[in-house]
């Protein structure tokens, strides 16, 4: 059996396949951000529209027989692509593999107003989801985070996304140093009065290699302790699903219906392509690795028409271990193979209100979300 016959008879290809496309340029680096993202003094447009297009068309080859149900583009900064570089991937996509009636075709932007000003042509290129990194609706915290707008500038672009694209969803970043839970019950309101239908909150963790992980090293950087963490969660909680948008992962809330369907593809464990410099894939069993390094991404372009480093099967165990670990995330939770998982562990945290159980199917509850890092070794069978 050939690899391509083989993938495209793997038994996830019954769902849709999700694209992802990674564009690692960004204006500056923020100093909280460990993503693959890279500051360079000039772009080469054309041959970067090329690789990328000649990285999809792999991608292509590989998994025939499949039609797409959503696309992300994300970053870096994506909304620096050229509108027609965004427009010449969608084609190449739809053409290659066809799309659902329902596609979701989202796209990372910051609220500059000079990325706002491609908004229109972004819409025209077929991007129907935008996913804008406010960060903070307030000045202070937005130079705090290293950010380039403003809440004046952010807030404008929001506006322009609100009317360009048929969904909108935005970041925010809380517990952070010095936010009290007053401070975040007010901004977090004014959040949720714009009326987007998907928000993405996340607490600022200190990441291995970024800035402020040296500051946090030097003890200049402190953030909120686990209990204050804790609070501000539930406080998290509570207003957004009084608000009509409830958790429905750890940091991602919607109004039902409203969930990126590309983001629970990945937490639902199915296949998802994945293309541009340091892009992760799952298809077929096989876990895939692009080159990171932008310009060892283009060269292995230009060597193989491809930018993978690396595509390795992935055994059962990775297979349970992985969909464990995406599942639980979940609001809606996971059915699980008793095979890898210790169903007498599951109800001994089931005991403690940590977990829920019906048959093989566990989901956390709002205590365990909070303890999900010690759920999962405590669970799965070594």
């Amino acid at each position: 059996m050939n690899a391509q016959h083989s993938l495209a008879q793997h038994p996830l290809a019954q769902h849709p396949l999700a694209l992802y496309i990674h564009w690692p340029f960004c204006v500056s680096k923020c100093p909280y951000c460990d993503f693959n993202s890279h500051v360079r003094e000039g772009v080469d447009q054309a041959r970067w529209r090329d690789a990328l297009l000649a990285d999809l068309r792999h991608e292509a080859a590989v998994l025939p027989g499949r039609r797409l149900g959503s696309i992300f583009f994300g970053g870096g900064t994506p909304s620096l692509m050229p509108p027609e570089t965004v427009a010449a991937l969608l084609d190449a996509a739809e053409r290659a593999w066809g799309f659902t009636d329902d596609i979701e075709i989202t796209l990372e932007a910051n609220p500059s107003s000079v990325e706002a000003a491609r908004f229109a042509d972004i819409a025209a290129a077929g991007v129907n989801r935008v996913s804008l990194g406010l960060q903070a609706l307030d000045d202070p915290a937005l130079a705090f985070l290293g950010r380039a707008h403003d809440v004046r500038e952010g807030l404008g672009a929001l506006d322009i996304a609100q009317r360009e694209f048929a969904r909108v969803s935005f970041d925010l970043i809380y517990a952070r140093p010095g936010q009290s839970l007053a401070a975040w019950e007010a901004e977090l309101a004014r959040a949720l009065g714009f009326g987007t239908e998907h928000l993405s909150l996340y607490q600022l963790t200190i990441e291995p290699g970024t800035r402020f992980a040296t500051l946090a090293a030097k003890g200049e950087l402190t953030i909120p302790d686990g209990d204050a963490a804790a609070e501000l969660f539930e406080t998290t909680q509570a207003m957004t699903r009084a608000a009509g948008l409830p958790r429905y992962e750890v940091s991602n809330h919607a109004r039902p219906g409203a969930e990126s369907r590309h983001n629970l593809t990945y937490w639902r464990y199915r296949d998802y392509a994945g293309i541009g410099p340091g892009a992760h894939g799952r298809r077929g069993g096989y876990a895939t690795v692009r080159h990171k390094k932008p310009e060892n991404w283009l060269g292995a372009i230009d060597r193989n028409a491809h930018g993978m480093q690396s595509e390795d099967p992935l055994d059962l165990r990775d297979r349970a271990s992985e969909t464990l670990v995406m599942g639980l995330r979940m609001r809606e939770g996971i059915t699980v193979d008793p095979a890898w998982v210790d169903m007498a562990a599951v109800d001994r945290l089931v005991g403690h209100g940590l977990l829920t159980r019906d048959g093989n199917h566990i989901a956390t509850t709002e205590a365990g979300i909070l303890l999900l890092d010690s759920i999962l070794p405590a669970i799965a069978k070594a």
